[in-house]
């Protein structure tokens, strides 16, 4: 096991009715700027609550942030902050007004230049300061309640990119599993998918002797693969509910990440997808998943034939065909939520493969947990999925 450094401030409120303890969280002489997307919480009656445990403070409201929220939605938000001299932010909403809503914490009080480039020289430019934030979370899936990472799409370039800091990471995070009972079919099976690889990002690399991870790790992905199919065929099962919300916060606060190699590529290149056809987040992930685990085989064969063997009882066969059959079977689960995994299910044309390809070689970027997969191998990746 590597060595690590391990700190999560976020305070978690988990249960439920627990909205209504917003009171005793936010400060009461705050400027707040609740932001929010596309109105789905007036619908389902949580911002009624929100209201109603605000009753009396001072509250503005920003909504219209989009599934894949953009860099220009964000900067007119900031434009708010600075008009309305906002010193709080609360996000109420999945994992797209939370990722908004940090990268607005940090723009509005970015001095140095363009706020682009928070997520364009990510690594290069650190965040020094930020407003601070608070959430409800409505839709599980990205884990952005209890982590400080965020991920911007610019529509005017095409261009997702991503950025994370602590100074972002919420002070609170309110978790109301009812908040589920109301969500469509493509949300929660978003939810299960998104969460999934988010474990195996830190999961499916190589060995560093780290058994307790191992075993966090695929404690989520078990529960999400017994949890998540209850929750669709019944939405108002409230422990099947409350799994899947905490299963989602548990894959990505950084827990399950310490002392182990990460990888990220299905995420960087599922960005590029997104960045030029719109398709949701976990879609994309859904998509490029099976072919970096085909392709990647030789890197993550270990891995591949643990997972396959006590997550889906894979035992036969030799190494490559226990390897296919753990994909085949991750596959199998995805398209029994209703995710299907090729892009041609998404209209996605072998022309774009060539944009995200030449993006990738332009930036000569090495991605991966080893750092050795360049665009030639994300081609083969893609190709794999037509």
């Amino acid at each position: 096991m590597y060595n690590f450094e391990y700190k999560n401030p976020v305070k978690i409120l988990f249960g439920k009715d627990t909205i209504s303890k917003l009171g005793g969280e936010v400060p009461r002489k705050a400027n707040i700027l609740m932001t929010y997307g596309g109105g789905s919480i007036k619908r389902t009656g949580v911002y009624d609550q929100v209201k109603a445990a605000l009753a009396g403070y001072n509250l503005i409201e920003f909504g219209g942030i989009e599934a894949n929220p953009h860099y220009e939605t964000c900067m007119k938000a900031v434009e708010v902050v600075k008009e309305n001299k906002i010193d709080f932010l609360l996000a109420v909403g999945g994992g797209s007004v939370l990722d908004a809503t940090k990268f607005i914490a940090s723009a509005a009080l970015y001095e140095n230049g363009d706020p682009w480039d928070i997520l364009a020289l990510a690594g290069k430019v650190v965040v020094e300061k930020a407003l601070p934030l608070g959430a409800v979370l409505t839709l599980p899936a990205t884990g952005s309640e209890m982590n400080g990472n965020a991920v911007i799409t610019r529509v005017e370039t095409q261009e997702k990119k991503a950025f994370g800091s602590p100074l972002v990471m919420p002070q609170f995070s309110v978790l109301d599993p009812q908040c589920v009972f109301t969500l469509p079919d493509r949300q929660v099976a978003n939810g299960i998918v998104d969460a999934f690889v988010h474990v195996f990002e830190q999961y499916l690399t190589y060995d560093v002797n780290s058994p307790l991870q191992d075993r966090m790790a695929e404690s989520i992905l078990t529960t999400l693969i017994e949890e998540g199919p209850k929750v669709l065929a019944n939405r108002t099962d409230y422990e099947a509910a409350a799994n899947f919300m905490w299963s989602a916060t548990m894959a990505l606060n950084g827990i399950i990440a310490v002392g182990v190699p990460q990888d990220w590529s299905t995420h960087q290149i599922g960005h590029e997808l997104t960045a030029f056809h719109g398709i949701d987040h976990a879609r994309t992930l859904a998509i490029v998943l099976p072919g970096l685990m085909k392709i990647k085989r030789s890197n993550k064969k270990e891995k591949i034939v643990q997972y396959g063997e006590r997550i889906w009882g894979v035992k036969e066969g030799n190494i490559d065909e226990r390897i296919d059959a753990s994909i085949a079977k991750t596959v199998e689960f995805f398209e029994s939520v209703g995710i299907a995994c090729r892009l041609p299910d998404y209209d996605v044309p072998k022309d774009t493969i060539d944009k995200i390809v030449q993006r990738f070689k332009e930036s000569n970027a090495a991605i991966g947990e080893k750092r050795d997969m360049d665009y030639q191998e994300i081609e083969e990746i893609l190709m794999d999925r037509l």
